[in-house]
């Protein structure tokens, strides 16, 4: 048994050292395949378009940027105010929204392809698209910041079409918290309307009420001809409309047919209306609430936006690499093969 072992070392170590000197002997072949690759690699690197990224990262408005939305809201207008938080999902689903993506790419994407490129299928370039256009949502370091990143052959496109992005976006979600506010706004000023007009007629009742009652009331001090007030009597003229008294006929006549007189030619009941100008004043305001939307911040962009220099694809010195060992490997694969069919050539001739 030792001896078989020592046999078929001596082999093993024979058959090494004859593969060694078998692809020694083809070291030309291996480096000639070796080359081919890498002069493949290597044009493929040299012809291949660069692919430039851009990339815009999105955080979270201030308070300040955002107090144009809160004006004239607050606990004592019974309109809750937004907070950043609303705002900011507000512009981060605008942001994400499909439809904002699909205006994007048959505004700005489809113009600027070629006219052999729009002719393929919708579906292959939209599904292009998304690749070369992501939105990032927030992750574990960053839980409130979003990125926008382009990727494309022109780097100034692509830092323009990350910045166009976000505007797009920013616009959208500006004009639906304005859309909202104004709603918000006019529903508020429709309520205060109806509590003033119903407050006006509340008083022209109340006006025509006493009017009646001093109607009756002078009838009776006609009747018992009393023009003047009664020497017993402590009322004293009164033509507003919220006081009444059943012994009215005690002023006398002439009081009674003046107050008449100032009650029906009475315009307007609006100076003796409790609370009313308080209210007209809340009314006007939010019926001529307006916001402007340059005051409107819904997002910052965190850092600056900078046209990249230098291309993310192709990696050439990477690709080069790759070439030498996959020259390298293939040389050897065939050196490898060409070895095992000579040698299997000369053992059928011994044999």
């Amino acid at each position: 048994m030792p001896n078989n072992r020592i046999e078929t070392q001596g082999v093993n170590e024979i058959d090494l050292i004859a593969l060694a000197r078998g692809l020694w002997g083809q070291k030309w072949l291996i480096l000639t395949v070796t080359l081919l690759v890498t002069a493949g690699a290597a044009t493929y690197a040299y012809l291949s378009k660069p692919v430039y990224q851009a990339q815009l990262f999105i955080m979270p408005p201030t308070q300040n940027g955002i107090a144009e939305l809160n004006y004239g809201r607050g606990k004592s207008t019974e309109l809750d105010p937004y907070s950043i938080k609303h705002v900011y999902d507000v512009f981060a689903r605008n942001l994400q929204g499909e439809s904002l993506r699909q205006t994007f790419f048959n505004e700005v994407y489809l113009p600027s392809l070629d006219e052999s490129q729009r002719k393929g299928a919708l579906d292959r370039l939209y599904e292009r698209f998304s690749r070369e256009l992501v939105i990032r949502g927030p992750g574990k370091d960053t839980p409130d910041r979003y990125s926008v990143t382009v990727q494309g052959g022109d780097p100034v496109r692509a830092t323009e079409w990350a910045k166009a992005y976000v505007a797009r976006a920013s616009e959208a979600a500006e004009s639906e918290l304005i859309k909202n506010v104004t709603a918000e706004a006019a529903v508020r000023a429709r309520n205060l309307e109806q509590r003033i007009v119903g407050l006006r007629e509340t008083a022209q009742r109340i006006r025509e009420d006493r009017i009646q009652q001093l109607r009756e009331a002078l009838k009776i001090a006609e009747a018992i001809g009393l023009t003047g007030p009664s020497i017993n009597s402590t009322a004293a003229v009164d033509i507003t409309v919220e006081t009444g008294n059943k012994m009215d006929y005690q002023r006398g006549s002439k009081a009674l047919a003046a107050e008449v007189k100032a009650l029906e030619s009475r315009v307007s009941d609006d100076a003796f209306i409790s609370d009313l100008r308080s209210l007209q004043m809340r009314y006007n305001f939010y019926r001529k609430l307006n916001i402007d939307p340059e005051s409107i911040s819904v997002y910052r962009q965190d850092g600056s936006v900078e046209v990249p220099q230098s291309p993310i694809k192709p990696r050439k010195a990477l690709i080069l690499l790759l070439g030498i060992i996959a020259g390298g490997l293939l040389g050897g694969f065939i050196a490898l093969i060409r070895f095992a069919v000579v040698r299997s050539k000369e053992q059928q001739v011994q044999d």
